[in-house]
């Protein structure tokens, strides 16, 4: 029987406290609700909340599980198409890649704990992004990340790169995912605030994918893994909020990842799901409990009356709000069948895992939580997650239109200089010191990664045939924030792109997005423009090229002390290669000819405006970025997976960052090759300080793609038929030189050493 509270506090336990009394504007204030919030949330439950109420309702009324910034554009985000199974709303996004199989995916980002303590914030980062992935069903089959840092030769920096690194590899290597591909950038506007983006790709049956939505009133409700901590507490609410010079005070707030029972958890869950007992489940991510409970809830338009004396805890004496709000790892939330329970508990017994029945699903609508004999929490889902707060906040979008033109660089070095420039850059150098600290190669089925292609592409067992080795699963991430910040719906439009042509050059068909859209402070006119207009460039592009957004993440004022870091959307894009062994690699064979598609031997003003040329320069980078035309990358992706599927190629690269003659170089470095470029006619009387010939070289101009192939002939008969520009760059040779025309620029493996060893040396680590 519950208890009558006793008004005496004086002589009632820390608990009871805590449900008598009323919660205050200044405790409101202190978890990051406004004012209005704070009346909203007394208004919808007719009474001021009590101190787990306010903590529950401060939760998910933070941008991290709420998006009341952003929900309002991320609703015009295409989500449909013929291969889409499940799009946003989730644990994850789910599409149809044939075989009777899906393929399960999501992007996440643990910024601010990465920041605070970068190997648990890293390493947490990926245990709850597999976690999203396996509670649908699927096994975890590659990791991939998004990591942007600050400038590189702050003390500060190489603390949380190697951090970072350390967590991501410390706990996907242990788990035993491969950590196939990814990003990696460094700009000044990332010192007080990195991003660690973690994105999980797997495969389940198509016919197997489970969800979330509450069902069955009085169906038992489930706890399963870890034990229950005081570890990331508010962790979604911190996630929430600009940081300040004092934001190392907040360690206590960054979870705490155990890999070992990560893997264990998965195997269990895996198991259960093989049987017929879960109805649906929901990983305990953001505000932990909470949030699992009322959003499954929320979804079956149910209720759910929890006990928390039940909950597994590892420390002694947690009170209910401790308990809600705790974001310790490696846990779950089930509803099972009933009946079910027995045999369920004999596999997580197996596990050595956790299993408790904490409650039942309700037909009440609301949340009940009893603690100690006592009713701790009673308050309707509804305005906990359909009716929580969405802002139309005002905007102002911001597109630089300034065009430089080549007779305006000041142009004071060579060609070569510039291209040792490029690549001690460390933007432009190898990532190998970062990714060689990562297993790639676990479970046997990574086809290629990293420095190999543009995308990283993973073997699907159970497609074989005698004429193929079967399917694969292409992925990448990718972004380029300048030109966002410069003009935020071109570039949203161009992050699209480039992640479909990165699929096209890996030989695989782009098929759909996740996203993490990384930004400042929404309050203000220009970052909320930034947001807006790369949300509306982001679905320009997916909707034409039929890549809808399936899944994805939004992570808001990354800001410190008022200064916030470049607008940052992240694609994640998932593709298919019907056969692996016909999937392309970025490095060019001896006597391959090279081959510029989407340029034509007319164009020699390259788009200078927005580039890394710019930057390492020292030219003016206020400028326009390159345009991005969607037929023209349309027509390019098309073409090249034709080309390859005709067995034409034997390799390609995407052209991006550096230009023309970076990208050239990357594909000549793991053979040791060489070039001589054939230039256009009208660069041929050119010296290597010339302004054309610069922007021809370091231009980054868009829709372009660079194919090596040995049959010249039926390619050039093929690009003809097509009508598309193109233009031949020149054939490789074995003399380790790059050369314009008779004009010898520099050495391969002269720029192939500056390549490798940049990253570690400005890490104080030896290549």
């Amino acid at each position: 029987m519950m208890k009558t509270l006793n008004e005496d506090l004086y002589n009632i336990n820390e608990n009871e406290y805590l449900a008598q009394q009323e919660s205050t504007l200044e405790e409101a204030l202190e978890m990051g609700l406004t004012e209005d919030e704070f009346n909203l949330i007394c208004t919808k439950i007719k009474k001021k909340p009590n101190k787990t109420e306010l903590g529950i309702f401060s939760a998910m009324f933070s941008e991290h599980c709420s998006y009341k910034s952003s929900k309002k554009w991320l609703k015009t985000l295409p989500t449909k198409a013929n291969h889409v199974i499940q799009g946003p709303g989730e644990n994850a996004g789910v599409i149809d890649i044939g075989n009777d199989l899906a393929a399960v995916f999501k992007i996440e980002s643990h910024n601010h704990p990465s920041f605070i303590e970068p190997y648990q914030g890293a390493a947490t980062g990926v245990g709850g992004i597999l976690r999203d992935v396996f509670t649908m069903g699927a096994r975890p089959i590659a990791l991939l990340n998004a990591l942007r840092f600050g400038s590189p030769t702050q003390p500060l920096t190489k603390h949380l790169v190697s951090g970072v690194v350390k967590g991501i590899g410390g706990y996907g290597n242990c788990i035993g995912i491969p950590t196939v591909g990814g990003e990696t950038n460094f700009n000044q506007s990332y010192d007080g605030n990195i991003l660690v983006n973690a994105m999980a790709v797997g495969l389940a049956n198509k016919h197997r994918i489970f969800y979330s939505a509450a069902t069955g009133s009085g169906n038992p409700v489930i706890y399963v893994g870890a034990k229950t901590g005081r570890d990331g507490i508010h962790g979604a609410t911190m996630a929430s909020t600009e940081f300040t010079e004092n934001s190392s005070e907040k360690r206590p707030t960054v979870q705490v990842g155990d890999p070992f029972t990560g893997k264990l958890l998965l195997e269990a869950c895996l198991e259960l799901m093989s049987t017929d007992a879960v109805l649906s489940i929901q990983d305990m991510g953001a505000a932990g409990l909470t949030s699992s409970s009322v959003e499954m809830a929320s979804k079956g338009s149910l209720g759910m009356h929890l006990n928390l004396d039940l909950v597994p805890t590892r420390e002694e004496k947690m009170t209910s709000y401790e308990i809600m709000l705790s974001e310790s790892q490696e846990r779950m939330l089930m509803i099972l069948k009933p009946g079910s329970e027995e045999k369920a508990k004999m596999i997580f017994d197996k596990w050595d895992l956790d299993f408790a029945v904490i409650g039942e699903v309700t037909k009440t609508g609301r949340l009940i939580l009893d603690k100690d004999g006592f009713e701790a929490c009673n308050i309707p889902i509804n305005p906990l997650v359909e009716d929580a707060p969405e802002y139309d906040r005002p905007y102002k979008i911001i597109q630089n239109k300034k065009i430089i033109k080549p007779n305006e660089l000041n142009i004071n070095e060579t060609i070569n200089e510039i291209l040792t420039k490029m690549f001690k850059n460390p933007n432009i150098a190898s990532k190998r010191w970062i990714w060689e600290q990562y297993d790639s190669s676990v479970m046997g089925d990574t086809i290629s990664s990293n420095s190999k292609s543009d995308a990283a592409i993973v073997k699907i067992h159970g497609t074989e045939s005698t004429k193929s080795l079967g399917k694969g699963i292409a992925m990448t991430t990718d972004c380029t924030p300048r030109y966002v910040k410069s003009d935020p719906i071109n570039g949203g439009m161009q992050a699209v792109c480039e992640a479909a042509r990165n699929i096209a050059a890996s030989g695989a068909k782009p098929m759909a997005i996740t996203n993490n859209l990384n930004f400042g402070n929404p309050e203000k006119l220009n970052i909320m423009g930034e947001i807006v207009g790369s949300i509306k460039g982001i679905s320009k592009a997916a909707s034409f090229l039929n890549t809808p957004i399936v899944s994805g993440n939004v992570s808001l004022y990354n800001e410190t002390n008022g200064k916030g870091i470049l607008p940052t959307p992240v694609i994640g894009m998932v593709g298919v290669i019907d056969e692996v062994e016909n999937c392309l690699e970025m490095n060019a064979q001896d006597d391959n000819t090279l081959i510029v598609l989407g340029q034509s031997e007319n164009l020699i003003e390259g788009w200078i405006g927005c580039s890394v040329y710019q930057e390492i320069t020292n030219n003016k980078i206020d400028t326009a970025p390159p345009p991005v035309y969607l037929e023209n990358e349309k027509k390019i992706i098309d073409i090249l997976l034709k080309l390859n599927n005709k067995k034409l190629l034997t390799a390609a690269h995407d052209i991006s960052d550096g230009g023309l003659l970076t990208t050239t170089c990357e594909m000549l470095f793991k053979n040791n090759l060489g070039l001589s470029i054939n230039l256009p006619k009208s660069l041929f009387k050119c010296d290597s300080k010339d302004p054309t010939l610069h922007s021809w070289c370091f231009g980054e101009d868009q829709g372009r793609i660079i194919v090596a192939t040995d049959k010249i002939d039926d390619v050039e008969s093929f690009l003809e038929d097509s009508n598309i520009d193109y233009f031949i760059l020149g054939k490789t040779n074995s003399s380790n030189n790059l050369n314009l025309n008779d004009m010898t620029i520099i050495s391969i493996n002269d720029i192939k050493k500056l390549n490798n060893q940049t990253l570690p040396s400005l890490m104080g680590e030896q290549s």
